[in-house]
């Protein structure tokens, strides 16, 4: 049975593209969960700048730059205590200078969002002196400024007015790269430096800094307003839409299926209560439900998705089963077994539950979808679980800051079509399997 269930689907291209995708998506739930812990990712996601701080803010991902006609500047790292920073050291009676060159190469065509230099120094009594200096492609030497380091600096060249007013009243994030009398100005390509020596007044004292370009773009993924990289949303989303419409699609069918059974054998009373329920149920009105319980008591992944399934058992799901285990109970193997004496559970689970399954199992993947998407309405709605870095959540945090008005299309498209993606995909796969259980579909 299961060689020609394999062989059935393998017919129908939909299955095979379905099955394929969502294969995928669970071999990288599998990897994420590994290679991210869940305190890790709860960590990186509620950490902001202090966590993030080398990411740029709203930077779309860097394969932008293969759809547009300029190439954007991408965000770089260096550390002085990389060995691709040079350093020379001068020692002296009342202390040591100390050189690190920053070297890179610009190649873009338009200039970066910003230069941060995150500096620390260890040091008694005296405070080591820094000196800046950049180094342009064509030659020219600009001083950028001079001050000494305490035990924790940054020195962000934006807010630097005395730079800004050598640089004749230009941001230097533009300033340092244009080109000389450029109009519109143009960065300058080329190798640039910058040169920071330090000046030690003490035998062990000594400055690490790590030197930060700002880009337009980062990453594969981009960044959010609060500089997080948008990947650990993007992959994280993946295990949590899988977890909740699995367990919520699982949970529901096969407990609607259960109480459907049920009612049918023992029908009177018990039926009719069954019957009531459902039928108040189905005039409730879920999502206003879900609104109410998430705002009031918890917005916590695991009720909602405990509330869900309670709320879906009693769905329409119980008058398309009842219809079907009626007919099922007026077999004839039934009759024999209730002859020899059989136990209501052993009918209920073993003769009547087992002969709906096959009905029952394209629905479930179908289901999935629906659940997926009603996690994701609920964190648009900003109801989403305050933890967790799911789609739904990107989705309202690139709503309440104004994304689509900035222009940064990236911050809602991807979580939107990982969506679009994983729905098509269980959608697909039911699709083919209600063909292939279903014997009214299979010649179609």
């Amino acid at each position: 049975m299961r060689v020609n269930i394999w062989k059935n689907l393998m017919r129908y291209p939909s299955a095979v593209i379905g099955l394929t995708v969502v294969a995928l998506l669970v071999l990288t739930s599998i990897i994420v969960l590994i290679a991210i812990p869940y305190n890790e990712a709860v960590r990186l996601w509620r950490g902001g700048e202090s966590v993030w701080y080398q990411n740029p803010k709203t930077a779309p991902p860097a394969w932008m730059n293969w759809f547009t006609a300029e190439d954007l500047p991408a965000s770089f790292l260096m550390n002085t205590q990389d060995e691709t920073v040079p350093k020379t050291v001068e020692t002296s009676a009342d202390g040591s200078t100390i050189t690190y060159t920053f070297e890179f190469d610009f190649n873009y065509d338009d200039f970066p969002q910003e230069l941060v230099l995150f500096m620390s120094s260890d040091y008694q009594e005296k405070l080591p002196f820094v000196s800046l200096t950049w180094l342009t492609p064509d030659g020219r030497e600009i001083r950028v400024a001079d001050f000494g380091v305490d035990r924790g600096e940054t020195y962000r060249f934006s807010q630097d007015e005395r730079l800004e007013r050598r640089l004749g009243r230009v941001r230097p994030s533009i300033g340092l790269f244009v080109a000389p009398e450029s109009d519109p100005p143009v960065p300058v390509k080329g190798t640039y430096q910058l040169v920071m020596e330090t000046k030690n007044f003490e035998a062990a004292s000594e400055v690490q800094a790590e030197f930060v370009m700002y880009g337009q773009l980062h990453g594969w993924a981009g960044t959010d307003h609060l500089r997080r990289d948008l990947g650990v949303a993007l992959l994280w989303g993946i295990p949590v839409a899988l977890a909740f419409g699995l367990l919520a699609a699982v949970g529901t069918s096969v407990l609607t299926m259960i109480i459907a059974a049920v009612g049918v054998w023992y029908g009177g009373w018990v039926d009719d209560l069954i019957q009531r329920l459902t039928e108040v149920n189905l005039v409730l009105p879920l999502l206003p439900i879900l609104v109410m319980i998430g705002t009031l008591y918890s917005r916590s992944i695991w009720v909602i998705l405990g509330v869900t399934i309670l709320l879906f058992i009693f769905g329409a799901g119980i008058k398309s089963f009842r219809a079907i285990f009626l007919q099922v109970k007026e077999s004839t193997y039934i009759e024999a077994a209730r002859a020899y004496g059989t136990s209501n559970s052993r009918i209920i689970f073993v003769y009547l539950i087992p002969r709906i399954i096959p009905i029952l199992i394209p629905g479930l993947v179908s289901s999935i979808p629906a659940f997926v998407f009603l996690e994701a309405s609920l964190a648009v709605l900003g109801l989403g679980d305050p933890v967790l870095p799911t789609w739904g959540k990107l989705i309202n945090d690139a709503q309440n800051n104004g994304a689509l008005f900035q222009g940064n299309y990236y911050w809602i498209l991807e979580p939107a079509v990982l969506l679009m993606v994983t729905g098509l995909a269980f959608a697909m796969l039911g699709y083919s399997l209600d063909r292939i259980f279903n014997p009214r579909l299979r010649e179609l």
